[in-house]
């Protein structure tokens, strides 16, 4: 099935990284912003929200910053910022498409800022649905695949709504329909698996091969100066870069 995206996997991968260093800490707390501000703060309420707060908890954001977040998105904290939702779509060298998701309270920096990275990157920005109908929203999870037993968590994924799992590396991926993706979660974590992390996605329906070691050093570069813009919340490619340059292209 299409919609495993390498992309997708090194991505939860660098957050795992990150989180160490509390880099995504800042991009999770404008996500609980602005869901606590359009759904309220009880998560029991708000299942966007709640989905959030189990990726955060995934990289171990600690429970004041989720706490503060809350508020801040609910208007009982001290400041009042609102942040507007943007997506940006373009491609990169070879027909791969990116679609970039922002969480700003200046349009025009952001904009700027993305439009710059494409520009010095060798990237085309494209107007509105010129890349979006390329992809799929997806729930995705990656559960670690040590002492889980793999027929298992297969039937209990399954019975819950999810439509696909594989094994990649250390870790199984399961993807589900959106409105079916906190049945899953519940499901899966309440047999006693470890999820790693868990989140609504966009995931390609088609994949564009990446095999020139150039093309791939190239386009990670790219993306991975995305990502690093403080505005920027998530980058999804359609990239299906050979597994024997992720190595080298990381």
């Amino acid at each position: 099935m299409s919609g495993h995206s390498k992309w997708a996997n090194i991505k939860h991968k660098k957050a795992r990284a990150d989180a160490k260093k509390g880099k995504i800490f800042s991009k999770l707390a404008k996500e609980i912003m602005v869901a606590a501000r359009a759904g309220g703060g009880d998560p029991a309420a708000n299942i966007t929200l709640r989905a959030i707060l189990d990726k955060a908890r995934s990289y171990n954001m600690p429970a004041d910053n989720i706490e503060r977040a809350i508020k801040k998105g609910t208007g009982e904290g001290s400041e009042n910022v609102v942040f507007e939702e943007l997506v940006y779509e373009g491609y990169a060298a070879g027909g791969v498409a990116i679609l970039v998701g922002v969480l700003t309270d200046n349009r025009n920096r952001s904009a700027a800022e993305v439009r710059s990275v494409f520009t010095k990157q060798g990237g085309n920005l494209g107007g509105v649905g010129s890349v979006a109908h390329l992809f799929q929203r997806r729930g995705q999870l990656f559960v670690d695949a040590e002492g889980a037993e793999e027929d298992r968590l297969m039937e209990v994924a399954l019975e819950a709504g999810a439509d696909d799992m594989q094994r990649d590396g250390d870790s199984f991926e399961i993807l589900t329909p959106p409105t079916d993706f906190m049945a899953v979660s519940d499901a899966v974590k309440g047999a006693g698996f470890t999820v790693s992390s868990a989140e609504l996605t966009f995931l390609a329906e088609t994949e564009v091969p990446v095999s020139d070691p150039a093309q791939a050093k190239s386009l990670m570069r790219f993306l991975e100066a995305l990502e690093d813009l403080d505005d920027v919340q998530n980058v999804y490619s359609n990239a299906d870069i050979d597994d024997a340059l992720l190595d080298d292209s990381e």
